[in-house]
């Protein structure tokens, strides 16, 4: 029987640095995320088209993105991790430079909508949920954390640039910043990135050393087969609804509709894209800690703390936005940055104590429950501001939305085992 190589004692485990290049990647990829409320106001100005057009698009965006990360997740089990990010991304920059070139709506849904929220979703938490099971047996809630906050970095880096661009050169630009972002870091997955702790010898962080599986054919049908057997328990409802006003709440509305409600209120833009990129600060921090406490607390006892705070966040919001920014809204962004995706390393923890091995394809599921409640509002959003004239009720909608899914959070609890026939 061959030896098996094994890592040189005082040097740091490899996981480390596929941890690293994974974290670089998703930052790298945030810049498509942080676009799409600051093209609401140019592209109403440029093209006369409602608000509630444009957040169609951006709804089939965030859709598409949940709805491809279950297969995407078995995709990478059948044609490796390497492949299927350096496809996603080449996908994201052709998306976003198409719209450079656009006239028509209808674009817009095809490039914004369509491929860029294929590419987005192709990767995304998907790729963080492969990586983490793969090449990690100890630290996964704190890893899961980690490669979560990247996008809130990702965000923090791109916000602000995009946001000088948007104001001082028109939107055209931004757009092809995110282009080249998507594309910077294709070579950089290629040669740095591995599918598995055995292509170089290893075992997993933590853990012990095993063979690399044999590519998984048939991955659509895999996906749909974890899907429907997931689904017959009462676990996934819960989790997939959490998840989805765990959207709603943060991409739908506070990442869509944030600096345009702000702007309502005479607040600059640059001022609050600002302030969404202060919020990408805390959301590491918070994110970080959420990974550390999920590896020592109830997993269902932080979701219900994470969304209780949020939804009571939510409901203080419309009351705080002003021309300029003061200290109560100062410290709603801290308070809400710390929760905005402290949600995702629990949510990860109770589908990989349910579901085991099948847990990366029923996260992308859950996941796709979360982008589906994210366009939902996204759309809704629009819409409200176009009859109502501001967006005060979709504030306090989903502050109660979050309220329910602390309730929800509270009552998951593993399946019990079928009795023996």
């Amino acid at each position: 029987m061959a030896a098996v190589p094994r890592r040189a004692p005082g040097r740091v485990h490899r996981a480390w640095s596929v941890a690293a290049v994974t974290f670089v990647t998703i930052i790298g990829a945030a810049a498509f995320a942080s676009l799409p409320g600051l093209l609401i106001e140019p592209l109403h100005q440029e093209f006369d088209w409602s608000r509630g057009t444009i957040g169609f698009a951006v709804s089939v965006n965030l859709a598409l993105y949940g709805l491809t990360a279950p297969f995407a997740a078995a995709l990478m089990d059948r044609f490796g991790i390497r492949r299927v990010v350096a496809c996603a991304l080449t996908v994201i920059a052709v998306g976003s430079a198409a719209t450079v070139w656009m006239t028509a709506s209808w674009q817009l849904v095809l490039f914004w909508g369509v491929l860029v929220g294929l590419g987005s979703g192709s990767m995304a938490l998907a790729f963080a949920a492969t990586v983490t099971n793969r090449w990690f047996t100890a630290r996964r809630g704190l890893v899961t954390g980690i490669l979560t906050a990247a996008g809130a970095s990702g965000q923090l880096i791109f916000l602000p640039l995009l946001a000088w661009l948007v104001s001082e050169h028109g939107w055209r630009p931004a757009a092809l910043t995110v282009a080249l972002a998507a594309l910077s870091v294709v070579p950089f997955v290629w040669l740095l990135l591995r599918d598995h702790p055995a292509d170089v010898g290893l075992a997993p962080y933590g853990g012990t050393y095993a063979a690399k599986p044999a590519p998984v054919p048939g991955a659509a049908r895999r996906a749909l087969t974890v899907l429907f057997r997931a689904a017959r328990t009462g676990p996934f409802w819960l989790l997939a609804g959490t998840f989805a006003i765990c959207g709603a709440s943060t991409n739908g509305l506070v990442k869509t509709h944030f600096v345009p409600a702000a702007h309502d209120h005479g607040m600059p833009v640059t001022a609050a894209a600002g302030l969404l990129a202060v919020i990408g600060v805390f959301d590491v921090v918070g994110t970080v800690a959420s990974g550390w406490f999920t590896d020592r607390f109830a997993a269902r006892r932080l979701l219900a703390v994470y969304y209780a705070l949020r939804g009571v966040s939510l409901l203080f919001l419309p009351m705080l936005l002003a021309p300029s920014v003061h200290p109560p809204m100062v410290f709603f962004i801290v308070f809400y940055g710390l929760d905005w995706v402290a949600t995702v390393p629990p949510t990860l923890a109770l589908c990989r104590e349910i579901y085991g091995e099948d847990s990366a394809i029923v996260f992308g599921w859950v996941l796709a429950s979360h982008q589906v409640g994210a366009a939902v509002v996204a759309f809704l959003g629009g819409l409200a501001r176009d009859a109502f004239g501001s967006y005060d009720v979709v504030w306090y909608a989903s502050g109660a939305l979050c309220a329910a899914a602390a309730l929800m959070a509270m009552v998951i609890r593993r399946p019990r085992p079928a009795a023996a026939p």
